[in-house]
């Protein structure tokens, strides 16, 4: 029997330190999504708060909280009221001193299918996170429908869903190992910005970049992807703060954009996806029938050189 089209949505947006504030404009932006005909929808990367890891401070710990928690709790309940499937980042405090960068995925019931937790975890001025977040690892995914080395795959009401977060997709290992596992869209929640003073010179490659990368792996896994960035100039003291430049977007298996945000604008795209076109795509370009899969090994290696 051939799957029916879904319809997903992504959140562009911006997040203030008011969590509940933040998390009630949320509920009425997934309540549009779901009047627009999204099925499956996805917030940005750590969704209901500012973009925290801008420096090392201690008390920043509390912004995380468990899942499921008071966070997931609302939102399990919109999913069943809505029938929507969500995909909803948080900073989840797994065990004391233990804690992710994460996504939790509910199914159009209502259920908790499980929580992926960000495999490739980034270090850069004013992107501190390996101070803030334990990388994914085996033992991390939890309610997969496929799960392999930290990658997974949930079967929702709608499609099987793959989520990566931020600087996951710069690696197309990741992108790889979820699509074999047979997710048919790849969701990358993402907080991805410019530092002021590199925007005028770099800002546009930058975000070509960003981009071009997630549309790659659309097109060489045969897969719809789509990216849901926040918007906004985040302040920090002693700093220059961070521009995050939107730009979300969905792709098809062609890496064709079927949805484009803005730089910085509040929005939320819609795009329907037939699994079809996953068949009709990876049949013309059957890159995955014609992997030299004996002949990898070599990339387990850091370096060759």
């Amino acid at each position: 029997m051939t799957q029916r089209p879904f319809t997903i949505g992504i959140v562009q947006d911006a997040a203030s330190s008011d969590k509940a504030a933040v998390l009630a404009a949320t509920v009425e932006k997934v309540r549009e999504a779901a009047k627009r005909g999204a099925q499956i929808i996805c917030l940005k990367e750590l969704f209901n708060a500012p973009y925290f890891c801008k420096r090392l401070e201690l008390e920043r710990f509390d912004i995380a909280e468990p899942i499921p928690g008071p966070t997931t709790d609302v939102m399990q309940a919109l999913a069943k009221e809505l029938a929507v499937v969500l995909v909803v980042p948080i900073y989840e405090r797994q065990a004391a001193g233990l804690y992710r960068n994460s996504a939790a995925i509910i199914d159009a019931d209502g259920t908790l299918l499980g929580v992926y937790r960000k495999m490739h975890i980034p270090h850069d001025p004013l992107f501190e996170e390996k101070y803030y977040f334990a990388p994914g690892d085996v033992a991390a995914i939890e309610g997969a429908h496929r799960s392999a080395n930290g990658f997974a795959v949930w079967k929702t009401r709608y499609a099987t869903i793959g989520v990566l977060i931020c600087w996951d997709q710069w690696y197309p290992e990741g992108a790889r190992i979820t699509a074999l596992l047979g997710a048919q869209v790849l969701f990358y929640p993402t907080a991805i910005g410019w530092h002021p003073a590199e925007r005028q010179n770099s800002g546009a490659a930058q975000a070509d970049a960003w981009r071009t990368a997630q549309r790659a792996h659309a097109i060489a896994n045969g897969v719809f992807v789509a990216s849901p960035n926040r918007i906004g100039h985040e302040d920090e003291p002693g700093t220059q703060g961070i521009t995050f430049f939107g730009h979300s977007f969905i792709a098809d298996p062609f890496g064709r954009i079927l949805a484009d945000g803005g730089f910085e604008t509040e929005e939320i795209l819609i795009a329907e996806c037939d699994p079809a076109l996953i068949e009709e795509t990876r049949r013309n370009w059957p890159f995955l029938r014609d992997r030299r899969i004996d002949a990898y090994g070599p990339i387990l290696n850091r370096y060759l050189g």
